[in-house]
C-alpha cells in the first residue's frame, strides 16, 4: 500500500509539473504573439499615416481636371492621364532643372562630408586652444538658423573680395552670387547647410573609437594622416554614409541656399515653389481670354511636382537603406 501510494504521489507530482510547463509554455507563447500583433499593428499604423498621403498625392495626379470635382471619385481616377506630369515638366525646366539639382547636390554633400569628417575628427582626437569655445560654436551652427546671417552672406559675396587680394588683381571686388562658389567654399569651411550637425555625429563618433588602434599604428611606423586615412576612415563608413544622405536630402529640396548662391542655375526646388505664378501665363498661352487657374488645379500640380521631387530621394534611400540602419544601430567598443 505504501508503496502504491508513494508511486501515486509521484504520479500526481509528474502531471503536475507536466501540466504547469504546458501552462507557462501556452502563456510565453501567447505571450510573444501577441507582441508581435501589437508590434505589426503598430508598425502598419506608422507605415500607413506615412504612405497614404503619398498614395492620395500619386492617384490624384493621374486625373483629369473634371475628376477633381466629382464627388463621386473618392481615390481611383475614372480617367487615367500623364499629361499633369508634362505639364509639371514644362512648368518646372525638366530635365534641365532635376540635372543642375543632382550634380549640386552631389558636389555640395561631398565637399561637406569632407570638411566635416577632418574637422570632427581634430575636435574628437586633439587638443588645441579655445577647444570648447569652437565647439560650443559648433552647436551654435545647429541652434541658430542660417536666415540671421542672410544679409551679411548677401554683402560679402556679392561684393567679394578676400584680403583686398582681388581689388587689387582685378581693379574692384567681384559678384559671386550667380555662380556655385560662395556655397561650395562655405561647405569647404563647415559653414553649409546642417554642417554642425554632421560636425557633432563625427566627433561622436570618432570619441567612441579607442585611442589604443591609433596607438597600435603609431608603433608600427604610421603617420597622421596615414593612420587616419587606412585605420579611422574605414570603422567610419556608416556614419559618414549617413552624414552624407542628410546632406544631400536636405541640399536637394534646400531653398534658402539655393536662392541665394543658386540664381544663376535652374534648380528644381526653387522651381518647384514658384510654379504658382507660372501657371497663369502657361495655360493662357495662345489665348485671347485671361484664365484663372482654380485652386484645386494648383494644388494639383503642386502635387505632382512633388512626387517628382520626392521619387529620387525614395529610391536613393532603397539602395542605401542598409548603410543607412546600421550607423544608426552601431554602438559598442572597438577593443
Amino acid at each position: 500500500m505504501k508503496t502504491n501510494a508513494a508511486a501515486m504521489t509521484k504520479q500526481q507530482k509528474k502531471e503536475a509539473a507536466g501540466r504547469r510547463d504546458r501552462k507557462y509554455a501556452a502563456k510565453s507563447k501567447f505571450k510573444k504573439y501577441g507582441v508581435s500583433i501589437v508590434r505589426g499593428l503598430l508598425l502598419f499604423g506608422l507605415c500607413f499615416m506615412i504612405i497614404q498621403p503619398m498614395i492620395i498625392r500619386f492617384c490624384s495626379s493621374l486625373m483629369v481636371e473634371s475628376d477633381l470635382y466629382d464627388s463621386t471619385i473618392v481615390l481611383l481616377p475614372r480617367n487615367v492621364t500623364l499629361e499633369n506630369y508634362k505639364i509639371v515638366a514644362d512648368l518646372t525646366a525638366f530635365p534641365k532643372s532635376m540635372i543642375n539639382t543632382l550634380w549640386t547636390s552631389l558636389l555640395v554633400s561631398v565637399c561637406q562630408v569632407i570638411a566635416c569628417t577632418l574637422v570632427g575628427y581634430g575636435f574628437a582626437r586633439y587638443s588645441f586652444p579655445l577647444k570648447k569655445f569652437w565647439f560650443a560654436c559648433v552647436v551654435l551652427l545647429i541652434i541658430i538658423p542660417p536666415q540671421t546671417i542672410q544679409t551679411s552672406l548677401y554683402v560679402q559675396f556679392a561684393s567679394f573680395d578676400f584680403l583686398g587680394i582681388i581689388s587689387l588683381l582685378t581693379g574692384g571686388p567681384v559678384n559671386l552670387r550667380t555662380s556655385i562658389f560662395p556655397y561650395v567654399l562655405m561647405s569647404l569651411t563647415c559653414m553649409g547647410l546642417k554642417n554642425g550637425l554632421y560636425i557633432y555625429m563625427l566627433r561622436q563618433y570618432f570619441k567612441g573609437i579607442p585611442k589604443s588602434l591609433e596607438e597600435a599604428a603609431y608603433v608600427d611606423g604610421c603617420s597622421t594622416m596615414h593612420t587616419f586615412v587606412r585605420i579611422m576612415l574605414p570603422d567610419a563608413v556608416p556614419t559618414i554614409a549617413s552624414c552624407f544622405l542628410f546632406s544631400f536630402v536636405w541640399q536637394w529640396t534646400d531653398l534658402f541656399y539655393s536662392r541665394n548662391f543658386l540664381s544663376g542655375y535652374s534648380i528644381y526646388s526653387v522651381q518647384l515653389s514658384s510654379i504658382v505664378s507660372r501657371m497663369a501665363r502657361y495655360f493662357n498661352k495662345g489665348s485671347d481670354v485671361a484664365m484663372v487657374v482654380p485652386n484645386a488645379r494648383q494644388q494639383q500640380l503642386i502635387f505632382v511636382g512633388v512626387i517628382i521631387c520626392s521619387l529620387p530621394l525614395i529610391i536613393l534611400y532603397i539602395f542605401t537603406q542598409r548603410t543607412f540602419v546600421e550607423s544608426i544601430a552601431m554602438s559598442g567598443s572597438k577593443e
